[in-house]
């Protein structure tokens, strides 16, 4: 059985210091995921903005030359029209309303975390200047790799990094070039090539999907394949990407994916995707594994949202833990064969 922890939401925006005098963090999300050392370690996205002041809406902007982040304020007069709480449109250019980091929790029981007293990873480069957001964590090989979405003007990219005890991180460097999110590592090689799941944002004919490139060093990734796309009228119509990292099954790989509607509703489903052949699709959620039911996932900075970016599995037992209406990190718990019922294999 699927089971929401009774601690719920298990982190918040209160858990974690704010790194910018003036700002307010606004939610603690969209955490990754690993076991390490004993512990359960969740890279969580967490979102700050500057202080609202004067009547104006304050957006923070990474500047790389002088490593500091500025504030850019805007009128209600130059901000008509824009009702997204996450995005502003002024002057045909746009700005993100708050600026993501990610900052590392530690547990022993996988429930009760701790914050670290500094972030692993915080903007630091030109592609960084709106943040860095959503890790997804793969141990491949025994090193623990990173990927995250980099936002600035230059557009939405992927990023690496890696490291051995998420004490500290190295950058690897984009992965895929903009427009591009949602990046979940293989974590272990398929015919002596390495997979990654992604997801191509712009397009003048096709929504949001899931593809699949291959690489072979981790660096360089092509020859990339459709898995997956939106299905009109159903509860992952309007865009999905990938979510935690694939994990490899006696059935084959299996994928928890977010998918949102029209109405902007995110939910996580689930793909069964092929042992040797993982752009073939076995087996798909025709109904959402979960969806926004309780008061967490329905009611925050932006409602109606269960996004799992993380898991941890030890044996049957799987760990699911998502962030909720992009303001709280939840928890999921449930059995490789719950995953299986809920997909009819």
């Amino acid at each position: 059985m699927i089971c929401r922890a009774k601690e719920n939401p298990i982190l918040g925006k209160k858990d974690f210091p704010v790194l910018h005098e003036g700002f307010e963090n606004i939610g603690a999300f969209n955490a990754g995921a690993a076991l390490c050392g004993g512990e359960t370690v969740l890279l969580v996205r967490v979102a700050e903005r500057p202080v609202r002041r004067e009547g104006r809406t304050l957006c923070p902007v990474f500047d790389p030359a002088s490593g500091k982040t500025e504030v850019v304020g805007f009128t209600p007069e130059e901000l008509r029209g824009n009702g997204d709480p996450r995005v502003l449109t002024v002057g045909g250019k746009r700005y993100l309303t708050s600026i993501s980091h990610l900052h590392v929790a530690r547990s022993r029981d996988g429930v009760h975390f701790r914050a670290d007293p500094a972030p692993l990873l915080q903007a630091q480069n030109e592609y960084e200047t709106f943040g860095i957001e959503d890790a997804r964590v793969a141990r491949v090989e025994g090193r623990y790799y990173i990927t995250f979405s980099a936002a600035s003007p230059l557009g939405s990219v992927v990023e690496l990094a890696v490291t051995d005890d998420f004490t500290t991180a190295r950058r690897v460097g984009v992965l895929f070039p903009p427009d591009n999110k949602d990046t979940a590592l293989f974590d272990r090689k398929i015919g002596g090539r390495y997979y990654a799941l992604h997801r191509p944002s712009c397009s003048c004919f096709a929504k949001p999907a899931i593809w699949l490139a291959e690489s072979p060093d981790l660096r360089c990734f092509g020859m990339h394949r459709f898995v997956a796309g939106v299905r009109p009228g159903k509860w992952d119509g309007a865009r999905i990407g990938a979510g935690a990292p694939p994990f490899l099954t006696e059935r084959g790989w299996v994928e928890l994916y977010h998918g949102a509607a029209e109405d902007d509703r995110y939910c996580m489903g689930a793909l069964l995707l092929d042992r040797n052949e993982p752009w073939k699709v076995l087996a798909r959620s025709g109904e959402p594994l979960a969806e926004p039911e309780a008061p967490y996932e329905r009611r925050g900075f932006f409602g109606n949202v269960i996004f799992g970016c993380g898991l941890t599995r030890e044996g049957d037992a799987v760990r699911l833990y998502y962030g909720a209406s992009d303001e709280s990190v939840a928890l999921l718990s449930m059995t490789v064969g719950d995953i299986f019922s809920h997909l009819g294999v």
